[in-house]
């Protein structure tokens, strides 16, 4: 037989619990007339058969048919004062659930017309802060019938829902300003956030408090990663890895200077390395590539393609049917220049 509880309460600070069930397991047996006690930062929420009763607010209140007056239909109207009656209890905190993370774990692609590539891959983190509106259509949508549920449950569904919206924002954003410019509108982005995920959260019965954007940047992906990712074309793609090298051969620690400049802010060392990259091609196309130009001892498959005046899908096509022996490094393949002897000759 279940424990007849004439006290309900949770005195619990739930610091990083949402909702507790109570009882945890099973079903707790109550008295019309037993004092039910709600904490100043708590609402209660009364549940039987799936069905809502009442939401108790902060304060001591006592069961009785008034301020539940669904309970005449489970109970009968010809019942007993205190004959007992089976429900739950979720005990719902309605603080704000503050210093919540979110962050990029993929760049995101914006618009940077007149700049660089005319594209730029952005990434930022940053904090955002939640709280139960709701507390019925919280426990009916998101908890169910779980003894105790906690922030972290639901952190990755609302990080999903955030960045989504970011991602808009962006794209909104980026079709009126340049990156650098957009860098410096971290508040203005943020405020659109919360104003773009207001109805999402209400659907569950939360409301978004705050979204800071910590940190708003160009991504450092290299030029092989944004052309798997199908983002560059040959000529592009070529320039940028030159931008690369000349990055490596200065060990620039700063990580990607060049790099970003040429596909995030457009500051202009890419275009230079462009400018640089398409006089040296000229010259090369003069006198031809593999006439009078040293085959570098390693290459990458475009470079490979240029001496084999092949296309660089030719040069995969051999690497990918072993005919052409090449090393991958990442996602990327290196090519010695004895393989390719090698391959030449055969």
């Amino acid at each position: 037989m279940a424990r007849i509880f004439d006290v309900i309460e949770y005195a619990n600070e739930m610091n990083d619990e949402i909702v507790h069930r109570f009882p945890e397991q099973g079903i707790g047996d109550y008295r019309i007339g037993s004092q039910v006690i709600v904490r100043e930062s708590q609402n209660a929420v009364f549940f039987r058969d799936g069905n809502a009763l009442d939401v108790f607010k902060a304060g001591r209140h006592t069961i009785a048919t008034a301020n539940i007056p669904k309970l005449i239909d489970f109970i009968g109207k010809a019942f007993n004062d205190r004959t007992p009656f089976p429900a739950e209890v979720y005990f719902v905190s309605m603080k704000e659930f503050a210093s919540k993370k979110w962050g990029t774990p993929q760049p995101i692609i914006v618009r940077n017309p007149g700049m660089g590539l005319g594209v730029a891959l952005l990434q930022g983190f940053g904090t955002y802060s939640f709280q139960v509106k709701d507390p019925q259509q919280f426990v009916t949508q998101i908890v169910g019938t779980t003894g105790t549920y906690q922030s972290s449950e639901i952190e990755e569904r609302l990080r999903s829902m955030l960045l989504s919206k970011l991602q808009d924002v962006l794209g909104e954003t980026g079709a009126k300003h340049s990156v650098p410019e957009m860098i410096g509108l971290t508040e203005e982005i943020g405020a659109a956030v919360r104003v773009k995920a207001k109805e999402d959260f209400e659907a569950i019965g939360l409301v978004l408090k705050t979204f800071y954007v910590g940190n708003l940047k160009p991504s450092e992906k290299s030029a092989q990663e944004l052309r798997d990712m199908g983002m560059l074309d040959m000529a592009t793609y070529t320039q940028l890895q030159a931008a690369d090298a000349m990055r490596d051969a200065a060990q620039n620690q700063s990580g990607g200077a060049g790099l970003t400049a040429g596909i995030g802010a457009g500051m202009g060392i890419g275009n230079l390395m462009g400018q640089a990259l398409q006089g040296g091609m000229q010259n090369a196309s003069q006198g031809g590539a593999a006439a009078g130009a040293k085959m570098p001892d390693i290459m990458t498959p475009a470079e490979a393609a240029q001496f084999m005046k092949v296309t660089e899908d030719d040069i995969m096509a051999a690497i990918a049917d072993g005919s052409l022996k090449a090393k991958k490094v990442g996602k990327a393949y290196r090519i010695s220049k004895d393989n390719l002897d090698t391959f030449m000759n055969s």
